[in-house]
């Protein structure tokens, strides 16, 4: 049995403008609706911002160490309800419960680290030039402003947005992708619990279209951070800017891993099988090339073909290795691919289909994929799939390695395995991303430092998380202060 959500505004859970609703169902069985949203429109998101707008003076002028202590509690709500909230993510977006719980957990550090970082949100204090003068910066609150989040992370991603943006003392409205709202909702009935004045978070659902669009082009709306594609991202960016707010995208990947000949071969197949294949290969990060020395190819290409034949596949809720893909479209995305492959002449070596029969009929299932005789030119090797599919590259030395890994669009996150540790310095210098990794998966970021990309990964403004995600939700003043 579903449950019908409202959108919240100042303070009320509320049905849409127009009364109008979508529902999302389970991906590993589409004939399960999971629950009922809003299917807002620009009225809504107005409103929303409305009030967010209101609520601004009040939450700005509270001090930080309060602000800190509600970020607290939002974080001791979300620890309580990690099991719930678990179960929540894995029916809406089809993580394994390892998966989803793992991501809940970031969300509950994220909101502990904040809330512990609102009690530095000072300035500096510097040498003045004259006798009897005073120079130093304060940090400011920009005002309100809008939260576009995915599917994919449907916690986390809205949770290293909030939390800095309420920590600096800024008023929010949030608006989450359809596929998988449930779980960002929740967190918001977390952040109402810990006390939240009315009007200071707002979460409005519907499409990007009806909502994100207004969103972006409110003119009381200071600022907008986006994750999503690259294509809906340039548009964000380029809206949001039309009147000088401030904009940080955060947006596509096509990242690559690095194998060379020192490597340990099972360490490499482990370290890029985790990283191709977790999350379903959903994620901005993942794992889609593995570019390897020609040295050690074939045995590579039978060690990752062996780890993709080995994962269980199935409903998240079981004990597998790994769920459905999201949606329909999403799963249908990953198949054109794995036929774009087939056609660009690539070697499909494993996967590539649907999976069938009993408990995959009514599910978004597929293969894990692995190509081989991969070209770096080949789309496959160029363009994002957001799905379970590795493109394997062969290459004879280093300097080719570094060359194929960087001739892409995107530089999000690139890493390297590798025994010989100048290879890895000089892979970090060379590698065009703003996340490089010696000996680890592109998956999985430290929540403490800045995390961003390069070239069309990103709008190359601002970093989020750490100290550089309050940089980019505040604003600093310095005051001249002559006595």
């Amino acid at each position: 049995m579903s449950t019908d959500y409202g959108n919240y505004i100042d303070g009320d859970w509320t049905e849409s403008a127009s009364g109008d609703t979508f529902t999302v169902h389970n991906p590993a069985n589409k004939n399960e609706i999971v629950a009922t949203y809003q299917q807002s429109a620009s009225d809504d998101a107005n409103r929303a911002v409305e009030a967010a707008v209101a609520a601004q003076d009040e939450w700005a002028a509270t001090p930080a160490p309060e602000r800190g202590r509600i970020l607290k509690r939002t974080a001791d709500a979300l620890d309580a309800r990690k099991d719930e909230l678990t179960e929540t993510l894995t029916t809406e977006e089809g993580k394994t419960l390892a998966e989803a719980g793992g991501e809940v957990q970031r969300a509950i550090d994220i909101f502990d680290y904040y809330a512990e970082k609102t009690r530095d949100l000072g300035g500096t204090m510097k040498a003045a030039s004259a006798a009897n003068k005073q120079l130093y910066t304060k940090r400011e609150p920009l005002g309100t402003v809008s939260l576009i989040t995915p599917w994919n992370y449907p916690i986390a991603i809205p949770a290293w947005k909030l939390a800095p943006a309420l920590a600096a003392g800024n008023t929010v409205v949030l608006k989450p992708a359809s596929a998988a709202p449930g779980v960002s909702l929740k967190l918001v009935k977390c952040l109402e619990e810990a006390g939240l004045p009315a009007g200071v978070v707002n979460y409005v659902t519907g499409s990007g279209s009806d909502v994100g669009g207004p969103l972006t082009e409110h003119g009381a709306v200071d600022a907008v951070s986006f994750t999503g594609s690259t294509a809906i991202g340039t548009m964000v960016a380029q809206t949001a800017t039309e009147d000088l707010k401030r904009v940080q995208c955060e947006m596509g990947g096509k990242n690559p891993t690095v194998v060379m000949p020192s490597a340990d071969l099972d360490e490499a197949v482990d370290i890029v099988g985790s990283g191709a294949f977790g999350v379903t290969g959903q994620a901005c990060t993942a794992c889609s090339r593995a570019i390897v020395h020609e040295d050690v190819y074939d045995e590579f290409v039978a060690g990752i073909v062996d780890y993709a034949e080995s994962l269980e596949i199935g409903d998240g809720t079981a004990d597998v290795d790994m769920g459905p893909h999201v949606t329909g479209s999403e799963l249908e995305g990953t198949l054109e691919y794995v036929d774009i492959g087939l056609e660009d002449g690539a070697t499909l070596e494993t996967g590539g289909d649907r999976l069938t029969g009993a408990e995959y009929d009514d599910g978004y299932f597929v293969e894990p994929t692995v190509f081989s005789d991969v070209r770096a030119d080949m789309r496959i090797a160029q363009e994002e799939v957001f799905g379970p599919v590795l493109a394997v590259i062969s290459v004879s030395d280093f300097e080719e390695a570094v060359a194929v890994a960087n001739d892409v669009e995107f530089g999000l996150s690139a890493s390297i395995v590798t025994d010989d540790l100048s290879e890895g310095h000089q892979f970090i210098e060379d590698v065009e991303a703003g996340v490089a990794k010696v000996n680890e998966k592109t998956t999985g970021l430290e929540l403490h430092v800045p995390f961003g990309g390069y070239k069309g990964s990103s709008t190359n403004t601002y970093r989020e998380q750490g100290d550089a995600g309050l940089d980019f939700f505040s604003s600093i003043k310095t005051a001249y202060l002559n006595y």
